[in-house]
């Protein structure tokens, strides 16, 4: 048997499927950090900023303040450029 395939969608998400897409890898990235699963949360993290980068300015204010918070500041204390 051959491993499922990822369901992927025709065309890129925008506005608010986005936004609700960054926030929840956020939270995931949160949840996996919470748990000590570091090198998961660094990959899910990753994925999150290449979202987050892809966001206008009027979408960023969207995105939960505590979730930008920790996606720019905290997690760059650990997952930085300089580790």
């Amino acid at each position: 048997m051959s491993p499922a395939k990822k369901k992927t969608s025709a065309a890129p998400l925008t506005g608010a499927a986005l936004v609700k897409e960054v926030s929840r890898r956020i939270r995931a990235a949160r949840v996996l950090w919470d748990a000590h699963q570091n090198s998961a949360c660094r990959g899910e993290r990753q994925k999150a900023m290449e979202l987050y980068e892809t966001l206008t300015p009027e979408e960023r204010k969207k995105v939960p303040q505590v979730l930008r918070l920790w996606l720019r500041y905290r997690s760059e204390k650990y997952f930085g450029d300089h580790k």
